[in-house]
């Protein structure tokens, strides 16, 4: 099978690639390879997305399967115009932040609303645009190759690679010791999706032409259990303090991600359907996902090639969960 990757060089793009590659077929990645490097073995195209010209050397090139990761809808629309008349297979991954609704839970595709595609005028490139932005690049895919493509809209993808920390920051906060600041209740939800596994999931969808739309996620389990896991997985015993939803939000502690925030915690009821949709479409259609554990103990084997001095994406400083710690405690 001829695949043509737009990326390859980063987290899943790059497994995708590495996947296909080790499956055999003839991978080519189109990325300026600024930020990494493609798997060795997969053709790499030097090119910039938003060059025209540059892009425009791809016209008349066939393949059997696209897998596109882009998140504008300019450059996606750019790309089907190039390429799909002569691809067989378009897989687009989005993401479920294309849903209007993050409050009720076992939503999903068919089930929940959708954000309106981006307005024309809109900024792309804002981050607080990336829903509609995403929707709007499925509706390119769909137009430009109907009954040709695959949309899977990712959830919470993890594992080694990550350069976003918002799963990373446990395993190594847990392997840290001492008393470690819990957020919210053990039981809220969370749901993750290991990058591997996503990625050899859309390799075996290319190969067996899947069509339609899925979301890409994992199964629903509780916060408490996903720490238990992570502690077994990197063979530690923590000493966990659960601290309420309320005085977190009221100490000014961001969820999901950036400074000063705690990963994997989402206040409720806001966020209680974000991380609980329906992921048995994508199971029966060969999605599996392997146990927290060995995310846990990779992604920290990872971690420890990185630089000391990595700057973090996401988490607490030490200084900041001690501070909170010991407040929580004088409450």
């Amino acid at each position: 099978m001829r695949m043509l990757i737009l990326g390859g060089t980063v987290f899943l793009s790059r497994a995708i690639a590495e996947y296909a590659h080790r499956a055999g077929h003839d991978v080519t990645c189109v990325a300026r390879g600024i930020s990494g490097t493609v798997p060795a073995g997969v053709h790499h195209l030097r090119l910039d997305w938003d060059d025209p010209a540059a892009m425009a050397t791809l016209r008349g090139e066939t393949f059997d399967v696209v897998v596109d990761v882009a998140r504008r809808p300019s450059q996606v629309r750019r790309f089907v115009e190039l390429l799909g008349e002569g691809t067989g297979h378009w897989i687009f991954v989005s993401s479920i932040s294309v849903y209007a609704d993050t409050t009720v839970p076992d939503g999903g595709v068919g089930v929940t609303p959708l954000l309106p595609p981006l307005a024309a005028d809109a900024d792309e490139t804002d981050v607080a645009n990336y829903g509609s932005a995403k929707v709007s690049c499925e509706d390119a895919v769909r137009q430009a190759v109907p009954g040709r493509e695959l949309i899977i809209r990712a959830g919470l993808i993890v594992g080694p690679g990550d350069p976003t920390d918002r799963f990373t920051y446990w395993p190594v906060r847990l392997a840290r010791g001492g008393e470690i600041l819990a957020p919210g209740d053990p039981a809220d939800p969370v749901q993750i999706i290991d990058v591997r596994d996503l990625a050899a999931w859309i390799v075996a969808a290319a190969e067996r032409g899947l069509r339609g739309t899925f979301d890409g996620v994992g199964p629903v389990i509780s916060r408490g259990e996903v720490l238990e896991r992570i502690a077994d997985g990197i063979g530690v015993r923590p000493r966990l303090t659960w601290v309420e939803q309320d005085f977190l939000v009221k100490h000014e502690v961001q969820p999901w991600s950036g400074e000063r925030s705690l990963p994997l915690w989402l206040p409720l009821p806001e966020y209680a359907g974000m991380m609980t949709r329906d992921w048995v479409p994508a199971r029966h259609a060969g999605l599996t996902a392997r146990d927290v554990a060995e995310t846990a103990r990779d992604t920290l084997a990872w971690h420890r090639q990185r630089p000391d001095d990595h700057r973090w994406l996401a988490g607490l400083t030490s200084q900041q969960e001690a501070e909170l710690l010991a407040a929580w405690h004088r409450r």
